[in-house]
């Protein structure tokens, strides 16, 4: 019960990452607020969590739109009953093909959801979160702390969430909050799973051969993130500030042979 009695939100919890993080920080103790673009969703997450609603509840919140932001945290501070300790920017999208083919459109749509967002979401939390001091969390990427082919844009917004970690650690550490990001690689997830099938590859062999390409030889899973969140969202942490945590099973610390090759 290591978060016994805090406040926590996710956005983008109605699902995949966020729901895990939700899920974990629920078991260990918080009072939680779900957040996400899809209502439904969000409160089907909650109501399984509580059905009677006394340590679980939701809200939808549109992270781009400034105002819902702002709405959402006052929101959540009368669910829950008083500032939130715990926020996690964890809502936005993924970006993938050359920039030379990528429509205005999805640019803009990206950038508005994983780096705007995630701005105008944190700014409201932490109007929260600097009346008690807390814990202020954002998903960034594999793709924050280094680079791949026709990743670009994704690319630019993630490193943009690690620059932001750093700057908000310093401008807000004196008041009490610590500012963290969690870095995964490409994790097992039903959305991925999803979009391998739609690319009529087989993702149970897809998955193994991403998998293959990792020093650890597997892939990150939802709980493995959660738990890493977890220890960030905890008093283990508290020294923790400024950081970006990479949940990578060695991704990021070289260049692996292919399978076969000599050694």
């Amino acid at each position: 019960m290591r978060l016994q009695g805090r406040r926590a939100v996710v956005t983008g919890a109605a699902s995949g990452l966020g729901e895990a993080t939700i899920r974990r920080f629920h078991a260990e103790g918080a009072r939680v607020v779900v957040a996400d673009l899809d209502g439904a969703r969000a409160e089907a997450v909650a109501r399984s969590l509580d059905a009677e609603g006394r340590t679980a509840a939701s809200l939808a919140c549109d992270i781009t739109d400034p105002r819902q932001c702002d709405d959402m945290v006052v929101a959540a501070e009368a669910i829950l009953g008083g500032p939130i300790d715990i926020f996690h920017a964890n809502a936005g999208m993924a970006f993938s093909g050359g920039l030379l083919d990528a429509e205005d459109a999805r640019i803009e749509r990206a950038i508005a959801v994983n780096l705007t967002g995630t701005v105008f979401s944190a700014r409201a939390a932490l109007r929260s979160l600097v009346r008690g001091g807390g814990v202020l969390l954002f998903t960034s990427s594999l793709q924050g702390v280094t680079a791949r082919p026709e990743r670009s844009v994704y690319t630019a917004t993630k490193h943009a969430v690690t620059g932001l970690v750093k700057s908000l650690s310093l401008e807000f550490g004196p008041q009490g909050v610590r500012v963290n990001a969690l870095a995964p690689v490409g994790i097992d997830t039903p959305l991925l799973r999803l979009q391998l099938a739609r690319s009529s590859a087989d993702p149970d062999a897809a998955i193994a051969t991403m998998a293959a390409g990792l020093p650890l030889r597997r892939m990150p899973t939802q709980r493995d993130f959660a738990d890493a969140a977890l220890f960030l969202a905890s008093d283990e942490a508290r020294c923790i500030t400024g950081q970006t945590l990479v949940i990578d099973c060695g991704a990021s610390a070289g260049i692996m042979p292919a399978a076969g090759a000599a050694r």
